[in-house]
């Protein structure tokens, strides 16, 4: 009896990811302005077409549409799109993610100081200071065992294991709710829908998922840390900000997602 090979499914490559799972804008944009112009102009535009139609509206049923552009409310930008009905007045809010180089990988959703984030989460003092730790606002104990004895922050990779626990126990507890608050947000104007566009090769080339399909994507997965002493949750990379030319923010926390995973469902 013959035995079966197993042939071992080839991953797709970035190009092949952003071919299958997204669509080619025929009409072309290259930033959130011209996102804005394209809703605006609906009637004479196929891909604002094609986007209202995937938010589910009928262009018969759109008498004008209205669109301006948001900040301050989420680190991406935002576009709030008013449709006018026949029959009512709607609104959708649009994250946008624009991606120039597909070797760019993560890009930031959010970020704060730990102390905001322990509002909005109710984080326990002992997490918080493990958190601090790690951005390096809290500065490592010299009494630790730390190869490097000047370090300016921990890894969790360093930490002892009770605090790693810690660490797991609490992001498993709260990843519905942490997981919604970085991508969709809760202020005023909650991302509802997010498009990520990519452009290379003279075209640009969309995609536009309900936020309840992006919180899917991205947050499903394990809660771990990582071999570089950061955490994951699923898609989702929590990291020190760093950078900032040594300023106090960089011991700020930040989220951070690749956006072409969008392209992979």
């Amino acid at each position: 009896m013959k035995k079966i090979k197993k042939t071992k499914k080839k991953k797709k490559t970035i190009l092949e990811m952003i071919a299958l799972g997204s669509k080619t804008a025929k009409n072309g944009f290259k930033s959130e302005r011209d996102i804005v112009k394209k809703f605006v102009n609906w009637k004479d535009d196929a891909d604002a077409k094609e986007w209202l139609a995937l938010m589910g509206y009928k262009t018969n049923d759109i008498e004008k549409v209205e669109a301006v552009i948001l900040h301050g409310h989420k680190t991406d930008v935002q576009v709030k799109i008013t449709i006018y009905l026949k029959s009512a007045i709607s609104s959708e809010n649009l994250s946008i993610k624009r991606v120039s180089n597909l070797k760019q990988g993560f890009n930031q959703i959010d970020k704060r100081w730990v102390d905001k984030y322990k509002e909005m989460w109710s984080i326990p003092s002992d997490v918080v200071t493990i958190l601090k730790m790690f951005t390096g606002e809290i500065r490592p104990d010299q009494s630790l065992k730390l190869k490097d004895k000047k370090k300016r922050r921990m890894l969790f990779t360093e930490m002892d294991q009770r605090s790693q626990d810690k660490i797991l126990v609490f992001f498993n507890a709260n990843k519905i709710l942490i997981v919604s608050d970085i991508l969709k947000g809760r202020d005023l104007f909650p991302a509802e829908w997010m498009m990520v566009a990519v452009n290379f090769d003279n075209k640009t080339r969309w995609v536009l998922k309900s936020i309840n399909q992006v919180m899917n994507i991205f947050g499903q997965g394990d809660v771990r840390i990582t071999k570089d002493g950061s955490i994951k949750i699923g898609k989702i990379g929590i990291q020190r900000k760093g950078g900032d030319r040594g300023r106090p923010t960089a011991n700020m926390l930040q989220f951070k997602i690749n956006p072409l995973e969008l392209f992979n469902k």
